[in-house]
This record gives structure tokens, C-alpha cells and sequence, in this order.
């Protein structure tokens, strides 16, 4: 399979869509390969003047240091034939087991972030910030009891739309 360059305008899916009920795999390289971790919050959008994209990353995941570290991030979105696959990474954590072997997905390094050849939608997205959420900024007091019973708040990523690559 082989992708090619799109604006992001032209992406023909809806991005609450793609994020929410398809889920993505959020994918940063740590020097030895890549950790996918399946994602279900973020948005596609423009602030700062750039078109971005964001991700909400736990303290707790395996995932959040190697975001931290890297200056490039990608999210794969998969035909719904993957969703074992993305259930997978979104239930282990890559400190325990090696998610590309077991999931038999196939890490592509020709980009500034890896991503995987099975994915329709690719998006590489350079950082921008990163901004740790802090339950006192919440309004609605129901979302410290229904989302963060562990107190396990979610680091939200900015990153610049720097690439999309749709397979052929």
C-alpha cells in the first residue's frame, strides 16, 4: 500500500467521527522503534494560526514520555477491519509488551514520526505545546467523578498539521 500527500481540507471524513468512534493510533518513536497508543479524545482544528491537532495523553501511559521527548507525533486512523488491533494498543502499555509485534502492524520511518503502512489517514504533526490539565480549572464538577477517578489527568498536545497522507 501507498499513500499520498493531501491538504488537510481535504480530508472527505468527519473528524469527531475518525477520533471518537473510530479511535487512532497516536505513534512517537523512542529510538529503538515506536509505542502506538489508541487514542478516542482529541480534535482537529486551527489555533495560533496553524492547523493542529490535539491529544490527550495520561500521566500514567508509557506513551506520555515518549511525547514529551519527541518533537513529532503521528495519528493513524485504520479501516474498521483494525479495531482488535487498536483495542490492543489502547489496553496494554508498551512498557510490557512489544504492541508492533503482537498486533502484526507495520512501522513506516520515512516521515519525521513513524506511522503505519495498514492506516488510511495518516498525520504527522510537530509539537507545539503541551498544557497539563488542572481539575480547578473544570466548570463541570462531574468530570473529576465520571473521567478521573484516579486523579489521572490527561496532558493535552498541541501539534501543527505538518503532513496528511492518505493511502492509495
Amino acid at each position: 500500500m501507498s499513500f499520498k500527500e493531501i491538504n488537510v481540507r481535504d480530508i472527505k471524513e468527519n473528524a469527531v467521527k475518525l477520533i471518537n468512534n473510530d479511535w487512532a493510533l497516536l505513534t512517537a518513536a523512542n529510538g529503538n522503534g515506536c509505542n502506538p497508543m489508541t487514542v478516542s479524545w482529541g480534535s482537529i482544528g486551527e489555533i495560533w494560526g496553524h492547523d493542529t491537532a490535539t491529544v490527550y495523553v495520561r500521566e500514567s501511559r508509557f506513551t506520555k514520555t515518549l511525547m514529551d521527548r519527541e518533537k513529532y507525533f503521528s495519528l493513524c486512523f485504520f479501516d474498521e477491519k483494525y479495531k482488535n488491533q487498536l483495542a490492543f494498543c489502547g489496553s496494554k502499555s508498551g512498557r510490557d509488551v512489544d504492541k508492533i509485534k503482537e498486533t502484526g502492524l507495520t512501522p513506516l520511518y520515512d516521515e519525521s514520526a513513524p506511522y503505519f503502512k495498514e492506516a488510511k489517514l495518516v498525520i504527522i504533526c510537530r509539537k507545539a505545546a503541551a498544557q497539563k490539565m488542572d481539575k480547578s480549572t473544570f466548570f463541570d464538577k462531574d468530570i473529576m467523578a465520571n473521567c478521573y477517578k484516579n486523579n489521572d489527568l490527561h496532558t493535552i498536545y498541541f501539534g501543527y498539521i505538518e503532513k496528511v497522507l492518505i493511502s492509495d
